[in-house]
């Protein structure tokens, strides 16, 4: 099983392009569609109007970021965050034993903390950016290479 440990940073490509497809293929037409029965929808579950926007926007650009790998665990956290409210408010109005009612967003919703947690991996723009995989301007035992 250990052979598989180098198919991690495929993996977590794989995560974010389909979470990035179905938050973006969600999101968009909250965006470019709003009509003003989507707003009813979110006032009848007790959210404010205006968060059809809210929601839209963040998850276009959520996934966009991770499809590209860029602030992956920024974008993956609010968009777990966003998936955890429509569960409450949304999704659950049941028992919690109902998860037939809200197994999408709360795979969502793991898949996203999951990305948040461990990082968007190699194939990614956070790898060379942030997680030290660009080269370093100091020699390796500089006083300023750490």
């Amino acid at each position: 099983m250990k052979s598989l440990n180098s198919l991690q940073p495929l993996g977590l490509l794989i995560l974010r392009l389909v979470l990035g497809l179905i938050f973006f293929s969600h999101g968009y037409p909250k965006v470019a569609h709003s009509a003003p029965g989507m707003q009813a929808f979110f006032v009848e579950h007790g959210l404010p109007g205006y968060f059809v926007y809210i929601s839209g926007v963040l998850e276009v650009f959520g996934a966009i970021l991770l499809v590209l790998g860029l602030f992956t665990r920024a974008a993956a956290l609010l968009l777990a965050i966003e998936m955890g409210v429509a569960i409450w408010k949304v999704h659950s109005t049941a028992s919690y034993l109902a998860v037939h009612n809200y197994e999408f967003p709360l795979a969502m919703l793991a898949g996203s903390f999951a990305l948040a947690t461990v990082g968007a991996g190699l194939l990614s723009l956070d790898h060379p950016l942030f997680e030290g995989g660009g080269k370093s301007r100091f020699p390796k035992y500089s006083k300023l290479a750490r």
